[in-house]
């Protein structure tokens, strides 16, 4: 505060900078507000052209109803707007933008030129605007429509500007921000240019599966079920993942109110419940359109209008569970089927476990309910299988005796593959339960990052995918990495790769799904940290996960090289991702729970 402590009223300039700091966070912010203004208009046809990742130009130019000149003027004026007349008008929001401070916190803080014309009009208006400055208003010749251009973003903010991320980073949000809008309106016509490359052409007049099959590809749109639901006053339509389907992790998830791209508490809640997921980070991927009166929402919460508040927030998350009921049914799995006989069963194996791991005296060594023995187990001729195990066959006499070694035990046992997946060991020093899945992910990942060359398999026929645009920009910016680890990946064409070689020990895997699980790790990442070997990591993490997923159901001899490979990593007890391979009951603890 100044030392006289006095208030003063901001200056337009000031107040504009402000305002636009609230509205205009990046140029895909820009281009969010530019198509509203679009839609709104009417346009049945809408370009952009963005370059340098907006930094130095982004255009939007629409076939709408355009303004007069008088309109044209005054929309560059704080609060000044065509869609609303009164408060009470703002009780029922039915257009994208209303606020009015879009064009002039824009205009404030760049090069800026709107160039427009009414259908009814012989002539249009161009006005100029440099950095908050009226320079120039005048007559011109132009189509019908409104032409919007905006050049050096932030030109007379450099602190604003300093912060702008790289150039593939915000070119990513702009994809993402066309992406969610052209979702949203597949009747209007879209395209988008990226540095004089043409990279969207969307017709009007499509469907919504026809907008999806063309933003996203058809693997994707293949992947999709429809839903709806009519609930009193709330309607749902759209599309949502088949549940069961064997895709990334983590998916994109396009929710429309009333037309508005938007989320809200109740949203969420609805989407985790309609699907129960297995693990934390598993959701599906949807594209759902939420309908009811204007009045029974509230978009005036948020200064960007991201997320919106429903006046009855049960009706719309009834609704939206009522449009998931027949997924959720089909979702409900049987229970597995139990053997046939006791002789069916695998037969356990008995074998020495010499894995050369370092211990440390008083840490615990894995994820167990009890510490490791450090003292010297008892002998193997001293350890009965229980009564349930008498078909368990005894190592022959003829083999070689069992070795004490420095790992947690001396020998073990394999005894059987749950219906669930886990493997059962006996050791001398108690059981253990095993992840074979995570188990298989820490060996590929030590493979993957210990490895001196890159062992690449070839694709018989280079198979290519369509990736969502949030998606591929991920791919696009750990190019580098992915080939370090054995990808022979290069872009070919508009959000599609061309994949001809992948890491060995993927061969024969689902690539489009591949490119997609990796996309979804980068992402659940973040963008926090950075360095080589971090990248690095990450790829390799996301690889190995992807390998583990193959043949989780094991015979006794794959188990047993498991637990032996498993052993000779540096890190036997977690995952890469710190999750635990390996459970351990000591034999004193089970003696103390059977009251023994």
């Amino acid at each position: 505060m100044p030392p006289d402590g006095h208030i003063r009223l901001l200056p337009n300039h000031v107040a504009n900078k402000i305002a636009a700091g609230e509205v205009v966070e990046r140029p895909a912010s820009v281009l969010k507000e530019l198509l509203e203004n679009a839609l709104d208009a009417g346009a049945t046809r809408i370009d952009v052209t963005v370059s340098a990742g907006g930094r130095t130009l982004v255009s939007v130019r629409d076939n709408g109803c355009g303004m007069n000149r008088e309109d044209a003027l005054l929309s560059l004026e704080r609060h000044a707007t065509s869609k609303i007349r009164d408060v009470d008008d703002i009780e029922r929001i039915s257009t994208l933008g209303f606020r009015g401070e879009a064009i002039p916190s824009i205009a404030s803080v760049s090069r800026f030129t709107l160039t427009t014309r009414r259908t009814d009009a012989e002539e249009g208006t161009r006005i100029v605007v440099n950095a908050g400055t009226l320079a120039e208003v005048k007559t011109c010749g132009a189509p019908p429509g409104t032409c919007v251009e905006v050049r050096d973003l932030f030109c007379n903010v450099p602190a604003r500007r300093k912060f702008l991320r790289a150039f593939v980073t915000e070119e990513g949000h702009i994809r993402a921000t066309f992406t969610v809008h052209a979702l949203a309106h597949p009747d209007v016509g879209f395209s988008l240019t990226l540095d004089g490359r043409e990279i969207y052409r969307l017709p009007p007049d499509a469907t919504l599966e026809e907008r999806i099959r063309a933003l996203f590809g058809a693997q994707f749109a293949e992947s999709l079920v429809p839903v709806a639901s009519d609930s009193g006053a709330v309607h749902v339509h759209g599309y949502a993942e088949r549940p069961g389907h064997d895709a990334a992790l983590r998916r994109d998830q396009f929710v429309f109110v009333n037309g508005r791209p938007a989320t809200a508490a109740s949203i969420t809640y609805a989407l985790r419940e309609a699907y129960p997921r297995q693990r934390a980070e598993a959701r599906p991927a949807v594209v759902l359109f939420i309908d009811l009166p204007p009045e029974q929402v509230d978009v005036n919460v948020h200064p960007s209008k991201r997320e919106v508040r429903f006046r009855r927030s049960n009706e719309v998350r009834d609704a939206l569970l009522a449009a998931f009921a027949p997924q959720r049914a089909e979702r409900e799995e049987p229970a597995p089927p139990a053997p046939e006989s006791p002789a069916a069963a695998p037969q356990p194996f008995v074998v020495p476990f010499q894995p050369a791991l370092p211990t440390t005296g008083g840490t615990r060594s894995c994820a167990s309910e009890t510490p490791l023995p450090a003292h010297p187990p008892p002998a193997v001729a001293q350890q009965r299988d229980p009564p349930v195990l008498e078909q368990a066959v005894e190592p022959p006499r003829e083999d070689p005796p069992l070795q004490a070694a420095t790992g947690p035990w001396r020998w073990f046992k394999f005894l059987a593959q749950t219906g669930s997946g886990w493997v059962l060991l006996e050791t001398d020093a108690g059981l253990v339960t095993l992840n074979p899945r995570a188990a298989r992910e820490r060996i590929a990942y030590e493979r993957l990052i210990d490895a001196h060359e890159t062992l690449t398999q070839p694709l018989l026929i280079p198979e290519t995918v369509m990736l969502p645009p949030s998606e591929s920009a991920r791919i696009r910016s750990f190019l580098a990495e992915l080939q370090a680890v054995g990808f022979a990946v290069e872009e070919f064409g508009r959000d599609t790769w061309k994949v001809d070689a992948v890491p060995a020990l993927l061969a024969g895997c689902d690539v489009p799904a591949l490119l997609a699980s990796i996309a979804s790790d980068i992402a659940e990442a973040g963008s926090g940290r950075g360095g080589a070997r971090w990248r690095d990591e990450l790829v390799a993490k996301s690889v190995a996960r992807s390998y583990s997923r193959a043949n989780l159901q094991l015979t006794p001899e794959a188990a047993t090289q498991l637990v032996e490979e498993l052993a000779r990593t540096r890190m036997p007890y977690v995952c890469p991702r710190g999750r635990p391979i390996m459970v351990f009951t000591s034999n004193a603890e089970l003696l103390r729970k059977f009251d023994r």
